[in-house]
This record gives structure tokens, sequence and C-alpha cells, in this order.
């Protein structure tokens, strides 16, 4: 093959192999690649107006310049992360996505739960709308219903990481260590393999697992007395030991049922009166009336769930302390139906219970409760498992630095975000919970991923694109002024 023809194919190979080409000094700087020489550095393609000459002096164009920053970096693979990189991919917005697939889902959750979205409300989104999770389940032979039927968390996670390999293939399962900015205005991105690259915009699709809430009288406990629900999606340590349970959502009662099946010794310690199971499917097709007064949602069925599913730009518009006020308080704890029978009559639950005060004791913890009366009481267990949900908190991220993380205006802790969940830094964009205090309840679901995907999608080709056109217009501006 002749240099030329070499320097062509070359330029026809995918981003991600001419950058590992690079990487591993197959290309060097200034290196010649048929009629055009590379002024190098890892990354992507850019135009420089460096002139090029012939050896008979004639004039052959632009020489290429290679950058070492990408358009877009996605932190996090799970439901939103891949949904949104399978919107870039579809756009053709240049993106790099980094994680495990599936991880939170995978890792952090009991091996026996069901989701409390329906199927028609699990899906993750691509932009032709077919990988769905009813075409998986008739792909793959699982039982499947748009509503009635419970979807197993074993088969959404099959149902992701088959998303994954179709829709998202370029994935790449390294950690993301270190997000600082340049002093250029973008990203300085830092591997856990030691890659560093620059990045203009950073969208961070980190789930839930940064925010764990524990109360404070159990902060500071040692990690073999206290622990957070998101850590269990294996109870082996736990079987055969008492552990005590605080809460009274999905979370609590899910793990509740699977170590009391799995030989632990468990009781259920909350501050609300009642546990709420969520309601049976019922063959019983439901009336005009009821259709109209409790519409179905992608979250549950109720006008307030409708509004906040079909118009999350609706609710970015309300005032900010309503905002946080209804994400607060809109659909509260409450858990599957599917676990009803496992835990009511199985366990002591004691309701209407505070923690007052934790104390460890000769391998043990005490628990100092308080009930609705005043009367106090004291409880001993091997372990506590704070099954007491999340809460944003910006300062958790500790992969942002310090500097990026003071940046970003805050309030309770969660960012301030606009319409296209940009943060305050510009080019830094947050998703998931995180988003919820500005879109709403339906962040804190799966059905809220295609809303996100959709919007940032459209928005960061757009930008992309603007960008790219401002900087090939002044380019060929300088190039034509070289040429003279």
């Amino acid at each position: 093959m002749d240099t030329e023809s070499s320097g062509l194919a070359f330029f026809a190979l995918p981003p991600a192999t001419r950058r590992t080409a690079f990487r591993q000094q197959r290309l060097r700087p200034g290196k010649a690649i048929g009629l055009v020489t590379f002024i190098l550095r890892d990354g992507d393609f850019a135009v420089s107006s460096a002139r090029l000459a012939a050896p008979n002096g004639t004039f052959l164009g632009m020489s290429l310049l290679m950058n070492d920053s990408v358009d877009v970096v996605i932190v996090g693979a799970g439901p939103y992360g891949l949904s949104i990189a399978a919107h870039l991919r579809g756009a053709g917005v240049g993106y790099r996505i980094f994680g495990k697939p599936m991880a939170t889902w995978r890792d952090h959750m009991p091996a026996g739960m069901f989701l409390k979205s329906d199927g028609f409300a699990s899906n993750l989104s691509d932009p032709q709308k077919t990988h769905t999770l009813k075409r998986f389940c008739e792909q793959t032979g699982e039982p499947y219903g748009d509503t009635g039927r419970p979807v197993r968390l074993q088969t959404f996670c099959a149902y992701g990481l088959a998303f994954q390999k179709e829709c998202v293939p370029d994935l790449e399962q390294k950690w993301v260590t270190q997000i600082d900015l340049t002093p250029e205005g973008g990203f300085r991105i830092t591997l856990d393999d030691g890659e560093e690259f620059q990045a203009r915009k950073v969208v961070l699709a980190v789930g839930i697992t940064h925010f764990n809430f524990i109360p404070p009288p159990l902060e500071g406990l040692a990690s073999h007395l206290v622990s957070h629900s998101s850590q269990y999606g294996d109870i082996t340590l736990l079987r055969g030991r008492s552990a005590t349970l605080i809460g009274a959502g999905a979370s609590a009662c899910d793990l509740a049922a699977e170590l009391a099946e799995g030989g632990a010794d468990v009781t259920i310690v909350a501050r609300s009166g009642v546990i709420y199971f969520g309601h049976p499917p019922s063959n019983q097709k439901r009336s005009l009336w009821q259709r109209i007064r409790h519409p179905s949602s992608g979250i549950g069925a109720s006008l307030r769930s409708r509004i906040y599913c079909d118009a999350p730009w609706l609710f970015h518009m309300l005032p900010q302390r309503l905002r946080y006020r209804i994400v607060r308080r809109h659909l509260g704890p409450a858990a599957s139906w599917t676990v009803k029978d496992k835990v009511e009559g199985r366990m002591p639950i004691w309701l209407n219970s505070n923690i007052v005060r934790a104390e460890g004791q000769n391998g043990e913890i005490r628990l100092t409760l308080q009930d609705a009366s005043g009367t106090a009481k004291s409880h001993v267990t091997d372990h506590v498992v704070a099954a007491t949900g999340y809460r944003v908190d910006v300062n958790r991220l500790q992969f942002l630095s310090e500097n990026l993380r003071s940046r970003i205006n805050v309030v309770e802790s969660a960012p301030v975000l606009s319409q296209r969940f940009e943060s305050s830094v510009p080019g830094l964009y947050l998703t998931g919970l995180a988003s919820a205090p500005s879109f709403g309840p339906v962040m804190r679901f799966v059905f809220g991923v295609e809303y996100t995907a959709t919007t940032l999608a459209r928005h960061l080709k757009r930008s992309t694109h603007l960008k790219r056109s401002a900087q090939s217009t002044g380019l060929a501006s300088r190039a034509s002024i070289d040429s003279k």
C-alpha cells in the first residue's frame, strides 16, 4: 500500500482505534502519512491551518491536528448513562463512556427483588425506540406484561446488559478517578489505569450509590456494625446473624425478606406508623372515571404523577422551594406487594420508633429507640442496615476535584440545573437522582431516561456542531490568509 493510500486507510479507522495507535506510539508527532503531515497529540481530529507543499513546491492543502479532547465523556453505565450514550451515538456526537454496565442493579440490590415500575415503564432509551424490555423478553422467552406482571431484577439486569452490547458496544469498563477543570475551560479526565485526556463536556450519570443516607445516630460507627442497604447484592455476611433493618420502604422490606430467607434473625424498625405495600394487579378493568381521576403513568397511577412524567420541563419552571418540597414528599416509602407475605407476620416490626442513640458493645450494637409516646426501649443486634434511602449531595462526588465541586451552585446540597441538565459549571451535566430536584420525581425512576437522553442528545448535538462549525470557519479563514 502506498503512503497516500495508507493515510486514507488510517482516516477510516474508528476514533478509538486511532487513539490507541497513538497511545502505543505506532505513529509519532510529525510522521508523514500520505500527503498529510500530522502534528499529534492523543485525541480526535481537528483542522489545522498549517500549509503543506509537495517537493515541487505545489500547495497541497491543510494538515490535520490531533488534539487530546473528546466531545463528551459520560461517567456511569446504568440506565441513564447507557441511554444517553445510545442517543449520542445515533446523533453522531463523539463520546467516551466509562463504568461497569448496570453496576448498581447487579451489585447493590437484593438478587430476589422485583422492580416497583411496570414493564412498560422499565425501558432504556435508544433513538429508534426498538430496544425495549418487551422485545428483549420476547427474544429470550422471559415472561412480560406492560402492566400487572412485576419485573424481576435479574431480568432487568440481563436486559440492560443486552442493551449495552447492542446500542453502546464502545463502553469502556474503566473507572473515572478524577475530573478537574482545565485553564481552557474544558475538563481533565483521569482514569484508574492512569490515562489522562481532556473533554469538552462531561455528563454524570452516576446513579444512587454515591448518595447513601445514614441517620446521624448511626454515623461514625464501625462498618462491621452499621452498613447501608445498597451494599447488599450479596447477603452472605449476614447469614445466621441478627440484623436490624431501619426503614419502611422497598429497600428495607426487600432486603429483610431475603435476609430472613437466608437464615438471618431480622427486625424492622421504622419511624412511620405503617408500612405501605403496593396493590397486587387486578383483572378488573378500571372505570373511565377512575382513569380520569387517577391516570396511569410511568411512576404510578395519579394525576400528579402523570404530569411529572409527561412534563419534566414544566416541573423545572416551578419555584425552587416548591420543587424540592415535592421531590421530598411525592411517592414516599412503599414496598412491593410481592414481599408482603414474606415480611408481615414473619419478623418483628417496630413502627413509630426513632433511633435516639446507638453504640457498639462487645461486637454488637445497642440501639436506644423512642416510640410516639416518648417511651424509650433498648434493642441489641449484631448488625444494623440503614435502608434509609438517598440524599443528593454534590460533595459526595469525590472524583470531582474540590475546585470543581466548589463551583457548582447547589441548594440543599443538590445541584441547580438548567433546562438542559447543565450545572453552573459550563459543560458539566448531572442526570438521574441528582437531577430530581430540578426535573421532578420521575428522575428517581428508570422512566426518566427517555426525557433525559433525548433532551441531552438534542442539546449536545447542536452545541457540538455549532462549535465545530465555528472552529472550521476560523481555521479556514486562517488557512486563506496563510495561502496568500
